[in-house]
């Protein structure tokens, strides 16, 4: 069972803390069984502050960091000294320096400063909230923030940006480590979204379509039932009944990216879901998802994920407990965020 520690700091946001336990909670294996443990811990054992109007209280203090196999930073909009001047407080910097090396660590929303105070995103790519980009980048120059995705996946550390983007991020780790069955799973016990990639944008810029604007909504489903026909961009206008300029503005204010785009994101995931629990040939599943052709396919996977086919196959093939395929499971991904 894959350990997880969840830090929660002074004044900490009650919505994401709880991602964490909710979604590695309702991962299970073939038989049932729970794939993760999840503990989490304040500094010092003692209850917790919340951002709310409560408190909570935890049973256990951060050297249970030290014996986890991912760490989890829960943010908080009370960083003090972390936010103010780059600097951990004494009993923040031991906990993190008490967690042996090669541990996977990961920031939600603004706990990105603290990895970023501690040294540990140093010349390496990462994201926090939109709001908070400009200055995580003024504060620490040597980070790569990007202010866009929705998260960072660096191998061993990983960034999310503000509130349901640590949905999409825990979801890609159980994704990563136990592959796209069972991280489905979990996202429909939990009712979100399967699958969101990290490069996709962190907001939407247009304003929120009006209550009486047509949605888009039952012709992505009704493309999602065909993604092996050729389905262009008229042939969605006309499902939904209206032109071709109109279906495209309410598309893009709902989902925050082009009818063309969004089609292929779905077909890649398609194609990733194939790979990992099928070992049908690569042309089968290029048409399947549909691309295609094999060449199609391969291009595809390799502008957004940076892998071949038979590379993802490897890595993330659904195998028994125990052999090499699932012991390569809990290797770093290969690069997952196109805008990395």
């Amino acid at each position: 069972m894959h350990r997880v520690g969840v830090l929660a700091l002074d004044g900490v946001l009650p919505f994401e803390l709880a991602i964490t336990s909710r979604i590695f909670g309702a991962a299970r294996g073939a038989a049932g069984e729970r794939l993760y443990s999840v503990t989490t811990c304040s500094l010092d054992g003692g209850p917790v502050r919340t951002d709310a109007d409560y408190e909570l209280t935890v049973s256990h203090d951060a050297s249970v960091l030290s014996a986890v196999d991912t760490v989890v930073v829960a943010p908080t909009h009370r960083l003090g000294p972390v936010k103010e001047d780059g600097r951990l407080p004494d009993a923040l910097q031991e906990a993190l320096a008490a967690v042996p090396f090669g541990t996977r660590i990961v920031a939600i929303c603004t706990s990105t400063y603290v990895l970023a105070a501690a040294g540990l995103l140093d010349g390496r790519p990462a994201t926090t909230h939109w709001r908070e980009a400009e200055r995580l980048q003024r504060m620490f120059p040597r980070v790569r923030v990007d202010p866009d995705v929705l998260f960072v996946d660096d191998g061993d550390v990983l960034t999310s940006a503000g509130a349901a983007a640590g949905i999409d991020l825990c979801l890609h780790l159980v994704r990563r480590d136990h592959g796209s069955e069972v991280a489905n799973d979990v996202a429909r016990a939990c009712v979100v979204p399967p699958w969101r990639e990290g490069g996709q944008a962190q907001y939407i810029r247009r304003p929120v379509p009006a209550p009486t604007t047509s949605g888009t909504a039952p012709t992505r489903a009704w493309v999602l039932e065909r993604l092996a026909e050729p389905v262009s961009l008229a042939d969605m206008a006309a499902h939904a009944r209206v032109s071709v300029r109109t279906f495209t503005r309410h598309f893009r204010d709902e989902v925050g990216t082009s009818p063309g785009q969004w089609l292929i994101q779905q077909r890649v995931e398609r194609a990733r879901q194939l790979l990992e629990t099928t070992d049908w040939p690569i042309d089968r599943i290029a048409d399947s998802a549909g691309f295609g052709t094999g060449t199609s396919l391969r291009q595809h996977l390799q502008a957004a994920l940076g892998v071949s086919p038979q590379t993802y196959r490897r890595t993330f093939h659904t195998a028994p407990v125990g052999s090499p395929a699932a012991a390569d499971r809990g290797k770093p991904a290969p690069r997952m965020d196109p805008a990395a």
